[in-house]
């Protein structure tokens, strides 16, 4: 028999997976101040708003959540070492939506409003690398809102802010065909199963019954 032969449980094959050229984790926080009438379907020019809880909720859009906008190789000196690196101009897209709660508890959701914001991140992204975003966290508050004005159909804030947080997951990646020695996976035996036995809730003898 031949010397080095891989066991019967073990096969050289390939598969297809995303290489991560590079990968960073990075806050960020912006500010927003809508102007103008707001849409919220439901309240008329007589909804008494005093007394009005205001809140906001904010999620990626549904479509074309991240754009790269421009990638522009850069030399940079790491170690004693030229390396060419990538600054990439990043455009994020998010759906924001503001909620104002009456104190007798009926609600109004605003309708959809885009926001999209930019910033520049530096990667090993060289061109043909596809840039991914995840984000681990996304949330908004409302810092301020001034004055609210009931109209047909809207709410018109005299200074609403609302403040954005981010925490993203940026990774730059390459589908590439790897090769490799696998062993492959058995099945696990199944659990054993027994009915419980009976049980009794702990007493407290201490208080009950009465000793004496």
């Amino acid at each position: 028999m031949q010397e080095n032969m891989p066991s019967q449980a073990q096969e050289l094959i390939c598969i297809n997976v995303d290489k991560v050229f590079d990968w960073i984790v990075k806050e960020m926080s912006f500010d927003i101040s809508p102007t103008g009438p707001i849409a919220f379907p439901g309240v008329t020019a007589t909804t008494d708003l005093t007394g009005a809880v205001v809140t906001c909720k904010v999620v990626p859009a549904t479509t074309n959540p991240i754009v790269i906008l421009n990638r522009e190789n850069r030399q940079f000196s790491i170690d004693g070492s030229t390396v060419c690196l990538q600054n990439l101009t990043i455009q994020k897209n998010f759906i924001l939506t503001i909620v104002v709660c009456l104190p007798n508890g009926t609600m109004f959701t605003s309708s959809n409003i885009p926001v999209s914001r930019c910033e520049q991140v530096t990667l090993c992204a060289p061109k043909g690398t596809d840039v991914e975003i995840l984000f681990t966290d996304l949330d908004c508050f409302v810092c301020t809102t001034g004055t609210l004005t009931a109209g047909a159909g809207t709410i018109t804030f005299s200074a609403l802010t609302i403040t954005v947080s981010v925490c993203q997951s940026i990774q730059s990646t390459f589908p590439v065909t790897v090769e490799f020695l696998a062993t492959f996976c058995e099945p696990r035996a199944e659990l054993p199963f027994a009915c419980p036995g009976v049980v009794r809730p702990q007493q407290c003898p201490a208080i009950f019954p009465a000793v004496g």
